[in-house]
């Protein structure tokens, strides 16, 4: 089992910034995948952004230039760096982690944070 905990959410301005932070614990030894997703009311989550065991990144076309995921593997954590932010980014923001177990790929998620951007 992989346990993921989030932090950093919170109220913020337009156009302010908040960081997110993920600890994973547990069984952590091959987790692949790295992710921030997020669900605001009423819409499917959807995938933010996604840092692979070695650096590769991928973006939402709406946080492209604004949002940044870092991952610091000794320490098993991911963090999203979020500026520029907009009402529309809005969110329960979840960690998500992929882990290979044989040839099975497990997939693990935290309980989430509210990022709430409101003035």
């Amino acid at each position: 089992q992989v346990q993921l905990v989030e932090s950093g959410g919170g109220l913020v301005q337009p156009g302010g910034s908040l960081r997110l932070s993920c600890a994973a614990s547990g069984r952590i030894s091959s987790i692949d995948v790295l992710a921030w997703y997020r669900q605001a009311p009423g819409k499917q989550r959807e995938l933010v952004a996604a840092i692979s065991r070695g650096g590769s990144t991928d973006y939402t076309e709406s946080v492209k230039g604004r949002f940044t995921i870092s991952r610091d593997n000794a320490k098993n954590m991911v963090d999203l760096q979020m500026n520029s932010l907009k009402p529309e980014d809005t969110a329960v923001y979840y960690c998500k982690a992929n882990k290979w177990s044989g040839i099975s790929l497990l997939t693990y998620w935290g309980q989430g944070t509210q990022v709430t951007v409101s003035s």
